[in-house]
């Protein structure tokens, strides 16, 4: 289980990390594989806050070359790479195109930018794009797994893309990756942490109440239960909260000034059909840079980057929506697009440093870490970082943690799989696996092949799981199993109906969610988790009502609590 129940009154910590995002929770993963007893705590879930938020890519970060932060390229580039070995399930090769819309614009102000001498690029010519990927592909060098670039000129543009504007010139194409699910990344994270952790522990939906003398309170948000806990290190990983944990921990700080990421989910088949499985990837009148890519049936397109100041409030507004629906129209003048096409929205606050920068695209995505020190105890703020660096920036925090405490590393995680990513197979090796795969375990290959794409080699385990009774699909989700849901409520620390909808599994972000799949998957969650018909009818609406709010998806749940079954019956 993952409540502060099952963690002891007065527990010793080597290390407790305040932040399950995906900072906290690689570096979960990290220490406990060094054989640190860690406590990883969340006010939420795991991946919950702004690592659930994000345009899910694992790039090299190309744009970082026009303020000539070629350190964090080069180490997200070789991330990247690592990325693709370490987690194949869900992290998958995305060709790029940057469309160029002149030879020779751009010259000045990119000098300008790298000089940091002000100045935003409204238009990056041939000549520009072509450097900086010449750039790029010689940082992604290491432990390449990818094609270098190409350009296409006019023509070859205009057969690949009938229904982009007419001024643009020519394209270019690199690649980068997309992660399918992180969330459920950052979930195998914090389980590969626990499978090989000796002393190891997780406490969701729970917070830090005060820190004095090594002792840590937590108390837990649903329940209200307290225990202290003994550390001989905190680090705070809260993303956009960190300098709020740092003020209950008794310390003064103003490390974050995030900014808000919009992204849209569209239903657009038009569209999805001429991105071919390929990212478009393109700069704005006003700077910015967009981009749309196909994901889970649909085209993902982002992002905003809006100053905010409470992070408890980001949501995906209306002006944001129509913002980015005209960035693809402009594009596209060939398709039209309008709010009708938007299936599911979300917002997250993205951790950056502070700072008095006017443009927020210009914040560096580094990473930065902090300390202070709480009498003898040492805190350690981790403010930005991204998804595609997660692993380095643990590792970073770690070797630092282990200097400190005077504990040696045993191993390094540069090639040490994560969750389902252990053994599964190469591209080459993937149609045998599967016929190996569906008559051990006795299913008809098209769900085989389902259960391998959500799960890696975990689905080996979820597999078991379902023989072991009769199992059926969702009536109303029927890619889905009244066992599979089973599973993941009674095996994946999952606390609330939420937990499995929004972040165990895609089925809100890929569309899917409606008030019939809440009710009917609250019933088989709660069923796996013995709650009341109170409680579950409480979590679906919960569950529905963070669906409305944050989402802005539309309809009514009905009315299933035992009164009003009752008086229906």
């Amino acid at each position: 289980m993952s409540g502060l129940k099952d963690i002891c009154e007065n527990a010793e910590f080597d290390v407790v990390i305040i932040g399950a995002g995906i900072n906290g929770a690689g570096l979960f993963r990290e220490l406990a594989l060094q054989d640190l007893r860690v406590l990883l705590v969340d006010r939420s879930d795991i991946c919950s806050g702004a690592s659930c938020a994000p345009s899910r890519l694992i790039h090299g970060g190309i744009k970082y070359l026009e303020t000539g932060e070629f350190r964090l390229v080069a180490q997200s580039t070789l991330e990247r790479n690592l990325l693709l070995r370490n987690a194949p399930h869900v992290v998958k090769p995305l060709p790029t195109v940057l469309p160029i819309r002149s030879w020779f614009g751009g010259i000045v102000p990119s000098v300008r930018k790298f000089l940091r001498l002000g100045g935003k690029m409204t238009d990056r010519g041939a000549l520009v794009l072509e450097a900086g990927l010449q750039i790029y592909d010689f940082l992604g060098r290491r432990a390449r797994v990818m094609p270098r670039h190409s350009l296409f000129l006019n023509r070859r543009t205009r057969e690949e893309w009938p229904h982009m504007a007419t001024d643009v010139l020519a394209t270019a194409q690199y690649y980068d990756a997309a992660i399918t699910q992180p969330e459920r990344l950052g979930y195998e994270c914090v389980q590969d942490g626990l499978n090989v952790g000796t002393g190891c522990g997780v406490a969701t939906y729970t917070v830090p109440v005060s820190f004095a003398d090594g002792i840590l309170r937590l108390r837990g948000s649903m329940t209200g239960e307290t225990r202290n806990v003994r550390a001989r290190a905190l680090v705070n990983a809260g993303g956009a909260w960190i300098d709020r944990i740092n003020a209950v921990l008794g310390e003064t700080t103003r490390y974050i000034g995030g900014t808000k990421g919009s992204h849209l989910l569209l239903r657009h088949d038009g569209l999805l059909r001429e991105l071919k499985g390929r990212m478009m990837y393109f700069g704005t009148p006003d700077g910015r840079i967009c981009l749309a890519y196909p994901f889970y049936g649909h085209v993902l397109v982002g992002s905003t980057d809006i100053r905010i100041e409470d992070p408890d409030t980001a949501t995906c507004t209306d002006d944001e929506q129509d913002y980015m629906l005209r960035m693809v129209a402009d594009l596209f003048p060939g398709f039209s697009f309008s709010p009708d096409d938007v299936v599911y929205r979300y917002s997250g606050v993205r951790p950056l440093p502070a700072t008095d920068a006017s443009d927020p695209g210009a914040i560096s995505r580094d990473h930065i870490v902090h300390e202070n020190r709480l009498g003898d105890t040492p805190l350690l703020s981790l403010v930005g970082g991204k998804w595609t660096t997660f692993r380095g920036l643990a590792e970073e925090v770690a070797d630092r943690l282990l200097e400190t405490l005077g504990a040696p590393r045993h191993l390094s995680t540069k090639t040490f799989p994560i969750g389902g990513g252990r053994d599964y197979p190469a591209p080459e090796r993937y149609s045998a696996y599967l016929d190996e795969f569906f008559v051990t375990y006795g299913m008809p290959r098209q769900r085989a092949g389902i259960l391998l794409e959500r799960y890696g080699s975990r689905a080996r385990a979820f597999a078991v799981f379902c023989q072991k009774e009769a199992d059926a699909p969702l009536r109303t989700l029927p890619t889905y199993t009244r066992r599979e849901l089973a599973f993941i409520a009674s095996e994946e620390l999952v606390r609330t109906l939420s937990d499995v909808l929004f972040r165990r599994t895609p089925i809100a972000l890929s569309g899917l969610l409606t008030p019939d799949v809440v009710l009917e998957g609250g019933g088989v969650v709660g069923a796996a988790l013995g709650w009341s018909a109170q409680e579950t009818d409480r979590q679906c609406r919960a569950a529905w009502k963070e669906a409305q709010e944050r989402h802005n998806l539309k309809g009514d749940l009905p009315d299933t609590s035992p009164s009003q079954t009752a008086l229906r019956a």
